[in-house]
């Protein structure tokens, strides 16, 4: 039995609660660095990635709000996932080139991160980009709010997309 792809993991998990337990299950596995934070990953409806934030003492700065660095691990993740939900990681390695984080008000509450690339996007800015170049730089926009709606920050990911078969150091 093979197992599924995260696009496919992804897929399933936007419209069932076992399948979204499955998918966290995974990428805490997959992704250790994240596992303390306890990132929720929900694939949003139409499309698109949101992550949330819990509001627990180990996110937490000098001053009892969400660490910066907490809402920013958790714009590259919900970024990234956000693009990978359309790329096969087996076929395509995904570099983070950038990341510029804009904070706007203090992370009191709970948080969620939410990516949402418009339709075709990544089809047309990287895979049909793929075609002529061994490499391509996409861009994703993340904006973080709190549970009241407060807009805590706005990162931006820049992504270095490029098939297996373009790489040239050793894995």
């Amino acid at each position: 039995m093979a197992l599924p792809t995260l696009p496919t993991l992804l897929k399933k998990a936007r419209d069932s609660a076992m399948s979204r337990w499955i998918l966290n299950g995974v990428l805490r596995y997959s992704i250790p660095f994240n596992n303390p934070h306890g990132f929720k990953v929900v694939p949003l409806p139409g499309g698109g990635i949101s992550v949330g934030i819990p509001n627990w003492r180990v996110n937490h700065n000098h001053i009892k709000g969400i660490h910066a660095c907490a809402l920013a691990t958790a714009s590259e993740m919900c970024s990234g996932l956000s693009v990978l939900e359309q790329l096969d990681p087996k076929k395509y390695r995904l570099i983070m080139r950038s990341l510029h984080m804009a904070y706007h008000y203090q992370a009191k509450q709970v948080a969620i991160a939410r990516c949402i690339p418009a339709p075709n996007e990544i089809q047309e800015k990287v895979v049909g980009q793929l075609r002529t170049n061994d490499s391509v730089d996409y861009g994703s926009t993340v904006e973080v709010h709190d549970k009241s709606g407060n807009h805590l920050a706005t990162g931006t990911v820049i992504w270095q997309v490029k098939e297996w078969s373009k790489v040239r150091t050793k894995v």
